[in-house]
């Protein structure tokens, strides 16, 4: 499984910002979570949205909750990422991730997922 990020970019505080995230190699069925992580400069990778086995079962970083939203494109193996209201505190690289059979007390950790895209950039300028 191949997972490829893009959609991030140079933005000022307040504007969106979707971000894609395009699997090959497999479609992605039920019982596989999908999620999406930051890392920020000096600071460690840090959970940020996830499908938790299927797209009706959704959890938020409490900073993110209100302002992000995952969604998944079943059509396109594709999922998104929007970002809404956007300030520096969010600038980061984020990943996509992906892996089957999570439980759900491993949703937020890193380390339990088996693939990753190469990251995005997303900068917000204040």
């Amino acid at each position: 499984v191949q997972l490829q990020a893009s959609g991030g970019g140079l933005v000022q505080a307040g504007d969106s910002l979707r971000l894609s995230c395009a699997a090959s190699g497999r479609t992605f069925i039920s019982g596989y979570s999908q999620a999406w992580f930051r890392q920020a400069p000096g600071k460690e990778r840090e959970f940020v949205a996830a499908f938790f086995r299927s797209p009706s079962s959704t959890y938020y970083a409490d900073s993110v909750k209100g302002r992000f939203t995952i969604s998944r494109d079943n059509g396109k193996n594709t999922v998104y990422l929007q970002m809404n209201s956007l300030n520096p505190d969010d600038t980061a690289v984020y990943y996509c991730a992906a892996a089957p059979r999570l439980i759900l007390s491993s949703l937020r950790v890193p380390s339990s997922y088996t693939y990753w895209g190469q990251g995005t950039l997303v900068t917000v300028s204040s």
